[in-house]
This record gives structure tokens, C-alpha cells and sequence, in this order.
């Protein structure tokens, strides 16, 4: 299991020997493994991007690609686009999907807090609506604009749901004459003050760990685990009727701590929310809280990419 920051070894996360491992850095360019490129762009003073193409097929009846910006997890804390963990996992993401993906290297706490990391998200998203017509080589070339998703895992997850109540309730990216096609949440950041059944299963250290993580990254909250932007479901959180999207994939894991409260998210969106949209579930057997990052090799992985890769067609 990796000493680095998923929640599966939450135990180690804060320590600062995670924190110096989550600073190595690999180079952007040509994968030999997928031959998927990348490079590294700035979006603005504060936040920056590494940018996935995946091989052009020349043969594709669609000259177009899909669009993901995708939302490294790492509990806000540690690792950045340049992570060798993230960065590999990109590179198949793409290459299976055969989708670009723009991943934002938001900045981290505690030395940022909550929001800090959702207004750099929403200002890459609003970089990509406002440059249509004048976007990065790249995007201008090759991506559909009618197919923009929002994606992330762990934390990242956490971050495509607050970007997409943040669409459904300001409606700025239609002011952009730009609409998300979908989400997709991987294993999300959930929490609560009332433990669930798969919270109370976890580790105690583990438990604990991420018992305080909002707390951390959020310290001007005052409704503390109930906060709803870590539970979405908290009495007196706004609608999930307002997502501003009208497809999601919600990925689970079936070890994950904080997989009933995934589940409980799913559930509250498609029986009881009056969401407008189609939501789909894909649950991993027997894995783990981000096992794509730590297996990125193995069959369940391969799996996820495929279910992925078929959301997006």
C-alpha cells in the first residue's frame, strides 16, 4: 500500500515525510507507455496545468475530442499535476478514453484554505469557457466543446460536485455558451458528523485522520464535518437539484471508508432530489479508496477506464 496521501493511508498523510515525497515531480512530454503527450501550461498567476492528448486517430469519424478537467485528490493537502502517481494515471485515463485532459494544479492546504482550492477549479473551468475562439493550441485544435466534463477523485471528487453547484446556482458557464456534458466522481470526499456504517468499519487511525481533515483544510467553518460542501446531505445544504450538469458517473470502491456515504449521495440524487439529470453508479469489487493511483496496472483499473471511456461516448 502507498505511504502517499489516499485515504486508504490517511495515517501517513499529514506527516512531512508525505508532503516531501508529494513534491517529486515527472517531466511532461510523450509517454512511451501510452503515447499520450503532455505538457505543462498557466492558466493564470495562481493556478497551473498539465495537458493529456492522447494518440490522433486518423481513421475517427469525429475530428473532435472530449474534454475532462480532471481534480487531483490527495485530501487538498499533497501531491500536484506533476505527482508521478497522478501523472501516470492520467496518461491511461487518456489514452483508453482517447479524451483530452486538462489537470488543474490547484493550491493545496493548509497552507490554502477551503475555498481557495474550489475558486482555482472554477477559474480554470472559466479559462476553458472564455478561450473558444482563442484557447490554448491544443484545445483550439482538437477539443469539442460540447463535450467538457468535470472529473476527480478522492478530493477531486469533492471539487467536481461544489464546481457543479456552483454552475447550477450562478449559471456563469452559459454565459460562455458552454455546457457540462457530464461529471464523473471517483470514490468522493464525503464526511459527516454521524459516522456511517462503513466509516465506523475503517480503521480507528484512519477514521480519525480524516475525522479531523475538514477541520484542517476548513478552519473557518463553523458546522465543522457538517459543513455542506464535505456533506452534501447535511441538514440545511442546498438542493442537489441545482447540479449544474444532467449526467454523472459516480464511482465507488467496495472497501472504501467512505463508501456508504457515496451511496447515500447517489440515492439522495436520483429518488429524492427532483434532479433533472441521469446519474449512473460503478462500483469496484473488493478494492480499495483510490486503487487506480495505487494498481494502476491491474485488472479493476483497466475496468474503471473502460466504464469511464464509455460515459464519455
Amino acid at each position: 500500500m502507498t505511504t502517499l496521501l489516499t485515504f486508504s493511508s490517511t495515517k501517513t498523510a499529514l506527516s512531512s515525510g508525505s508532503r516531501r515525497r508529494s513534491k517529486r515531480r515527472h517531466p511532461a512530454g510523450l509517454d512511451p507507455l501510452t503515447n499520450v503527450d503532455s505538457k505543462d501550461i498557466r492558466i493564470s498567476d495562481d493556478v497551473s496545468a498539465r495537458i493529456y492528448l492522447p494518440p490522433i486517430n486518423i481513421n475517427s469519424t469525429s475530428t473532435k475530442l472530449s474534454l475532462i478537467l480532471y481534480f487531483r485528490g490527495g485530501g487538498f493537502c499533497i501531491y500536484s499535476s506533476a505527482s508521478p502517481i497522478v501523472h501516470r494515471h492520467l496518461n491511461g485515463l487518456a489514452a483508453v478514453s482517447s479524451s483530452i485532459i486538462l489537470s488543474v494544479d490547484y493550491r493545496r492546504a493548509p497552507e490554502h484554505h477551503i475555498p481557495v482550492q474550489y475558486d482555482d477549479c472554477w477559474a480554470a473551468l472559466e479559462w476553458v469557457a472564455s478561450h473558444r475562439s482563442d484557447a490554448e493550441p491544443w484545445l483550439l485544435d482538437h477539443a469539442d466543446y460540447d463535450r467538457v466534463y468535470l472529473a476527480g477523485d478522492s478530493a477531486g471528487g469533492n471539487i467536481v460536485h461544489n464546481l457543479a453547484m456552483r454552475v447550477g446556482s450562478q449559471g456563469l458557464i452559459s454565459n460562455y455558451d458552454l455546457k457540462l456534458a457530464g461529471t464523473i466522481l471517483l470514490d468522493p470526499y464525503f464526511w459527516g458528523k454521524n459516522l456511517t456504517a462503513s466509516e465506523k468499519a475503517a480503521d480507528p487511525v484512519l477514521r480519525k485522520k480524516l475525522d479531523q481533515l475538514w477541520g484542517m483544510i476548513c478552519p473557518e467553518s463553523t458546522a465543522g464535518n457538517d459543513d455542506p460542501r464535505v456533506n452534501p446531505l447535511a441538514a440545511g445544504a442546498p438542493s442537489l437539484a441545482d447540479l449544474g450538469c444532467t449526467r454523472m458517473l459516480l464511482c465507488t470502491s467496495e472497501k472504501d471508508a467512505m463508501r456508504d456515504r457515496a451511496l447515500m449521495y447517489y440515492e439522495a440524487l436520483t429518488k429524492s432530489s427532483g434532479w433533472r439529470g441521469t446519474a449512473e453508479l460503478y462500483e469496484a469489487a473488493g478494492e480499495d479508496h483510490e486503487y487506480y493511483l495505487n494498481h494502476p496496472d491491474s485488472n479493476s483499473t483497466a475496468m474503471l477506464r473502460a466504464r469511464i471511456a464509455a460515459f464519455l461516448t
